[in-house]
């Protein structure tokens, strides 16, 4: 499952900036890869780990601006289609989980 997180913050003053880029290194240091500017995604390998990133991020939220997370399947996201000018690349690949039992 993989997790979205597109957001529209105020960076109008110094303050607001420095909200941004809190949030945006908040979710860097949680392991989200940007997608495009203000789309943040994140593979989580089950609905209960989505439910502990997506905390993190309820979290960091600044005071102002919006913030929406959307839960997608690894399916979903395979389908879909990234264009870089009119050349056709691949969607980001599912990272490789070491799992311990």
């Amino acid at each position: 499952m993989w997790l979205v997180v597109l957001f529209d913050l105020p960076v109008d003053t110094k303050s607001r900036r420095r909200q941004y880029a809190m949030f945006r290194r908040s979710l860097l240091k949680d392991g989200f890869i940007m997608l495009q500017y203000s789309v943040y995604a994140r593979y989580c390998p089950s609905e209960e780990a989505c439910q502990g990133h997506a905390k993190v991020v309820q979290q960091a939220v600044p005071p102002e601006g919006e913030v929406r997370l959307l839960r997608i399947t690894d399916f979903q996201f395979g389908k879909m289609e990234v264009f870089c000018g009119k050349k056709r690349e691949p969607p980001e690949r599912r990272p490789v989980q070491l799992e311990l039992f």
